[in-house]
């Protein structure tokens, strides 16, 4: 049978007569109809995968200013990262993220030793030890902007302890083999936390979800922006202490650990003897560290997917290793996917250079959809969603102003879109398989399904990386779709989750270099 296009309906009749003249009913048996269709695709309904619980980003560094800037400007960017709502031509107005990750600062922005001012950040706690809660007022504007857009889910991140509780009172390492933090602040830099956590849900913008420790396998004695390493040893004491005083104070927090700089860092030591094999080390009963056991300790293991993003074979290799592991943890344990954006060492797509056109959203599709089938993620955050960088790190770009300037956005934006916007917390990811195509190709395609929490609404996402259209034809085993709404996100202007005619169509074509999301309502 030939392909045809989503539109066109003629046209389908046309070749449906063609294929029955030809002995092939578009009734007959499955296995008739996938020897005669070379990309037959099954989605199972019924084989379900891991629960998604959110799509995230990060505000650090550029939200400290634009959430100050000029209402038109930073509510623009709040609709593109939030927003769930649909123009007069049902074109998503934003890509509906579903967890807001804020960065609670050090408060290296009253020092001179970190050189981007962008890069440094206010701090809640004084000098005197008191706290200045109108401190990063702009990463709160984004916080209540986001909650006015439907996200439910808030995560506070630390880079650094705040400046008067580590060692060399400033925000980054002097040491970079251990915590920038002396054993005796331990407990001070947890009450910190609390007590942050308790101010935000006083302001009605509650964390569900602490991170403290971020890269902790890194050295951090640069000072390009803030951060400390921290042994496992470390942050064992510290988070049983920051559980202990969650506990103390009965706030519905959980803590999450450990955002690994590389993934595999998760089940090997590598080169960091103290730092890695994590979740061994935090995840299983056997350890000396083990922290499954509190109650305020997130069942979930964090990390970061720089440096493992290509060539294919490490990409699928690195993954299955993590999904290897995480199921060798003695608690049911999840992995998410906490942060990631194009960095240097990838072969396809360097990070110096702004590029806001296919090729970058393409390569960071692909990353998703890996992290989401290999690794079983059951989050995927990236982490500038401002950048105001010559580097492909931003979802949104902006002037590097501190008052007001112009913004824009990206084709990685709505790339990202393309899952979040349409796979929703709770939706669960389903078994798709195929007799005779590669359904994980990084050069042609890749397709993942998810089935939604009320089981009335699948969603297959199909990325394109070839340089020709491809189609595919979609059976659905346990359940029938009554029509599909295809969103493409591609290399022509307007193809930003633009919507397309709504199919019936057996066949579905996927332009080249293109990202199409299915959204099916099951009958």
């Amino acid at each position: 049978m030939k392909h045809f296009p989503l539109a066109g309906r003629t046209l389908f009749s046309l070749f449906f007569s063609l294929a029955l003249l030809a002995g092939c009913s578009k009734n007959s048996s499955l296995e008739a109809y996938e020897d005669d269709t070379q990309n037959t695709i099954v989605i199972d309904l019924a084989d379900k995968k891991q629960i998604i619980r959110n799509f995230g980003a990060s505000d650090a560094w550029a939200c400290q200013y634009i959430g100050q800037w000029p209402d038109a400007k930073r509510k623009q960017v709040a609709d593109w990262l939030f927003s769930m709502e649909v123009d007069d031509l049902g074109k998503p107005k934003g890509i509906g993220l579903s967890l807001w990750r804020f960065n609670i600062g050090a408060g290296s922005a009253t020092q001179n030793n970190i050189s981007d001012d962008w890069r440094k950040t206010e701090g809640f706690l004084q000098d005197d030890m008191s706290y200045d809660w109108t401190k990063q007022a702009g990463q709160k504007w984004f916080m209540h902007a986001a909650k006015q857009r439907g996200v439910k889910q808030f995560l506070g991140f630390t880079n650094s302890p705040p400046i008067q509780l580590t060692k060399n009172g400033k925000a980054y390492s002097s040491n970079g083999e251990e915590a920038n933090i002396p054993v005796g602040n331990y407990l001070p830099f947890s009450k910190f936390l609390v007590e942050v956590a308790k101010q935000f849900h006083k302001e009605e913008i509650p964390f569900n979800y602490l991170s403290p420790f971020n890269e902790p396998q890194w050295d951090w004695t640069g000072n390009g922006q803030e951060g400390s390493p921290f042994t496992n040893a470390e942050i064992f004491a510290i988070t049983k202490d920051l559980d202990s005083l969650l506990t103390a104070v009965q706030l519905d927090i959980k803590i999450q650990i450990a955002e690994a700089g590389k993934l595999n860092y998760l089940y090997e030591t590598a080169d960091k003897p103290t730092r890695g094999n994590q979740v061994y080390e935090f995840f299983n009963e056997q350890s000396p560290l083990f922290l499954g056991d509190l109650s305020n300790v997130d069942k979930t293991i964090t990390g970061h997917s720089y440096f493992t993003a290509a060539p294919a074979e490490t990409l699928k290799r690195v993954r299955m290793k993590v999904s290897e592991t995480v199921q060798t943890a003695t608690v049911p344990l999840e992995f998410w996917q906490s942060e990631y954006c194009i960095l240097g060492d990838e072969e396809e797509v360097k990070g110096p250079g702004k590029d806001t056109g296919i090729t970058p959203a393409l390569y960071v599709a692909r990353l998703i959809h890996h992290d989401l089938v290999f690794a079983n993620a059951s989050a995927w955050h990236w982490w500038l969603s401002v950048s105001v960088y010559d580097y492909k790190d931003g979802l949104i770009y902006a002037e590097k102003y501190k008052t007001e300037g112009e913004i824009e956005d990206s084709k990685l934006l709505w790339a990202f879109g393309n899952f979040s916007r349409f796979i929703r917390p709770g939706a669960q990811r389903i078994a798709v398989t195929a007799a005779n195509m590669d359904l994980d190709n990084v050069s042609q395609l890749m397709i993942s399904s998810y089935l939604d929490a009320n089981n009335q609404t699948l969603i297959t996402v199909i990325i394109n990386n070839g340089n020709s259209d491809s189609s595919v034809a979609i059976h659905t085993k346990g359940g029938e779709i009554k029509s599909w709404q295809p969103y493409v996100t591609g290399p022509n202007e307007d193809e930003r989750l633009k919507p397309l005619p709504k199919s019936n169509a057996d066949n579905i074509v996927i332009p080249k270099k293109s990202i199409l999301t299915l959204v099916g309502e099951l009958k």
